[in-house]
């Protein structure tokens, strides 16, 4: 038996009866299982060929509907982070488009949505960032980042105080959980503080987006708020005052939302919130009850994509290894989506969702999310 690799031994175990009669031991060591680099390698470079083809003269991708230089930056850290060198003529003329989109303000942006681009162009320069290059680049948009904070004019006790929105706070903008936790993500990615005033009012607002009715959210929709949803996140607090919303549940609360949860966790670890703070536990608990790597909880195939990038990136921080279900099953996660995400890429390399919520029908973008969330899948 030890004369095998493990994945020789697992792959047999599975075809054994001893295997098919130890459920309880199989699962076990199952989950001892977890993709090696020469397992992502190919899965990467079919994608890599996929976005040289799809790489426009100006160094963008495809469909500008996707959201530029948001997407360029997506791609870019995404390729970064699983092993592809920054050298790569894709990457370099990526970058230089990047840097085209850099403005007098300190954003990087191009006709909107400032905060989401900003924030993901932080995260790229970063990931590139040898011998200070980008130093500068990164400062001027953690500056512009942090003015674009719900902050300003408001009392603590607001709903609204400490989120992000796609742009400057105006009195028809509102925050949401998406562009909060890019935010946070961002700024700590640039050497933000921990106890930075921008990361602290931020955890306000994150906190009042959790299904959880506690000293940090007494919000009237926690309140209300069904079993299955206690922990859970919602995406937009307005939806909460919004009788149309296909968000609020019968009881008057809203729907806690799978991409939404991994995000407010992630979000919490990676600001050093404890893991035995009771909005990480309740996070926990959600996720729990509700593990899946086939669909987005609380959305079915709507931005499943995102879904499992905020799902990798949670559970890289988390750091449970197996992960325990509700029901008591354990997962070793890092296989279960590399293997789903494998099985979804297309031929020519790309992932396309069938639903077009959220542009994810555009297959840069739903590229892009699915290989950065292939970059946590390897075994640490």
């Amino acid at each position: 038996m030890f004369a095998l690799t493990r994945r020789q031994w697992l792959q047999s175990a599975a075809l054994s009866p001893v295997a098919l009669t130890l459920s309880s031991e199989w699962r076990y060591f199952r989950v001892l299982a977890a993709p090696s680099a020469e397992e992502i390698q190919p899965v990467v470079e079919k994608a890599l060929a996929f976005f040289r083809t799809s790489q426009r003269e100006a160094g963008n991708f495809g469909d500008p509907r996707a959201g530029e230089p948001g997407l360029t930056a997506l791609i870019v850290a995404a390729l970064v982070k699983n092993g592809v060198p920054a050298d790569n003529p894709v990457i370099t003329k990526a970058l230089k488009y990047l840097e085209s989109k850099v403005q007098k303000d300190g954003g990087v942006y191009e006709r909107g949505l400032s905060n989401y681009m900003t924030c993901l162009a932080i995260m790229t320069f970063q990931e590139v960032n040898r011998d200070g290059k980008y130093n500068k680049t990164i400062d001027n948009a953690v500056k512009y980042v942090k003015s674009l904070q719900f902050a300003d004019g408001l009392t603590e006790d607001n709903p609204y105080y400490g989120g992000a929105g796609y742009d400057k706070p105006n009195a028809k903008a509102r925050p949401d959980m998406s562009n909060t936790h890019f935010m946070v993500e961002a700024l700590l990615a640039a050497g933000v503080s921990k106890d930075d005033p921008s990361i602290t009012r931020a955890l306000k607002y994150i906190s009042r987006s959790q299904n959880l009715e506690s000293e940090f959210n007494q919000l009237a929709f926690a309140k209300k708020a069904g079993e299955n949803d206690k922990g859970g996140f919602v995406y937009n607090l307005a939806d909460a005052d919004n009788p149309k919303s296909e968000r609020r549940t019968p009881q008057g609360g809203l729907r806690s939302e799978g991409a939404m949860t991994y995000a407010g966790l992630k979000s919490f670890l990676y600001a050093g919130v404890s893991k035995d703070d009771i909005r990480v536990k309740a996070a926990i608990a959600w996720i729990r009850r509700n593990y899946t790597v086939t669909e987005n909880p609380g959305q079915k195939d709507a931005g499943l994509y995102y879904y499992y990038h905020t799902f990798a990136k949670a559970m890289d921080a988390l750091g449970e290894d197996p992960f325990v279900d509700a029901k008591g099953i354990k997962h070793d996660w890092r296989q279960e989506l590399f293997d789903e995400l494998k099985k979804r890429q297309k031929d020519n390399g790309s992932w396309v969702n069938s639903n077009g919520a959220f542009l994810e029908s555009l297959p840069e973008l739903a590229t892009a999310f699915a290989i950065l969330a292939l970059s946590y899948c390897k075994k640490k």
